[in-house]
């Protein structure tokens, strides 16, 4: 009796139950559907690489530039955010001077490579063309992968999301400013914690007296989580700095500050003031204090210092060569 109650309970409400299961609700699936078409005659126009969102997917316009499956490559929206995305659909990568002799661009085979939103990717200078191109070329035939990519990301953000939003980019910056990592400083009055000061005066401290002597304003410094107040002299110095950048520096202010929690540090690397693996060891000096102490844990700390050595140092690649230095 109760085996046949079972049977009936977990019994599919309908034939197609599980189907419905397998719907990408559960899982997404990452279709790829590529027609070769024919190739371009010497009159024809020059077609674009472009994206077009609907739902979780992305089109990409293929050689005939209409938006049809037999010429394009369906992608879900990860291809922003970091999955592999579909398969490589190109074989040659190469540079160009813009149409219009500002700035330059990036072929894949005949199709002229433009931002997620349709912008043109026109960049500042070659050598930058040249490594997001490197980029594009180092891709597998079994997939793209994005976050293989920083570069091509810094660069759609410097485009299209630094000129739209560089105001509200701004405020948050500021809004966390007096939570800086390198405004908060380890008790120096027990055992466990005054190696972390210690270490924290001596690798700290020289950039908080570079802040004092760049902007005249003395950092405050704190030993709570939840943070301090810095004078608004400082505050309003640093604000009209930000509101002062280029588009290219505020993309890379932006995303190292992200990823080491600290503005200053990020605008000391902008200002030549650290170098990578100088920042590198002021944002990780508490964890790997902790980690001298205890140990490191395979998998954990080590993926935790490769991803950050990425984010740091494609920010400030990208802002050299965009530069062109």
């Amino acid at each position: 009796m109760a085996h046949s109650i079972i049977r009936k309970c977990l019994k599919p409400a309908s034939p197609n139950f599980m189907a419905a299961l397998s719907v990408p609700l559960i899982g997404r699936r990452l279709t790829t559907v590529a027609a070769a078409d024919e190739e371009p005659t010497q009159s024809s126009s020059q077609s674009s690489f472009t994206f077009s969102s609907d739902g979780d997917k992305v089109y990409v316009k293929g050689p005939s530039g209409k938006w049809k499956s037999s010429s394009s490559v369906t992608m879900p929206m990860s291809f922003m955010t970091g999955s592999i995305v579909g398969k490589r659909f190109y074989k040659d990568v190469k540079t160009r001077e813009a149409d219009d002799g500002n700035g330059w661009t990036v072929m894949l085979d005949y199709r002229t490579l433009k931002t997620p939103s349709k912008r043109p990717l026109k960049l500042p200078t070659l050598p930058l063309a040249k490594a997001i191109a490197a980029e594009w070329e180092y891709q597998l035939t079994d997939g793209i992968r994005p976050f293989t990519m920083p570069l091509m990301r810094l660069a759609c953000t410097a485009l299209e999301r630094v000129p739209l939003t560089r105001s509200k980019i701004i405020e948050n910056l500021m809004k966390k400013f007096n939570q800086d990592l390198v405004f908060c400083r380890a008790p120096d009055d027990n055992e466990l914690t005054t190696y972390v000061h210690d270490r924290q005066v001596e690798k700290i401290d020289p950039l908080l007296h570079w802040v004092e002597t760049e902007f005249g304003f003395k950092p405050v410094v704190y030993s709570s989580f939840f943070g301090g107040k810095q004078e608004d002299g400082l505050v309003t110095v640093i604000e009209n700095l930000l509101k002062k950048t280029d588009d290219c520096e505020l993309a890379t202010i932006d995303a190292i500050a992200a990823s080491a929690h600290s503005l200053i540090i990020a605008i000391g690397m902008v200002h030549g003031k650290l170098q990578i693996e100088e920042a590198i060891e002021l944002i990780r000096l508490e964890e790997d204090s902790q980690v001298d102490r205890w140990g490191l844990v395979e998998g954990g700390h080590d993926v935790d210092i490769a991803d950050l050595r990425v984010q740091i140092s494609s920010a400030i690649v990208f802002l050299g060569l965009s530069r062109s230095i």
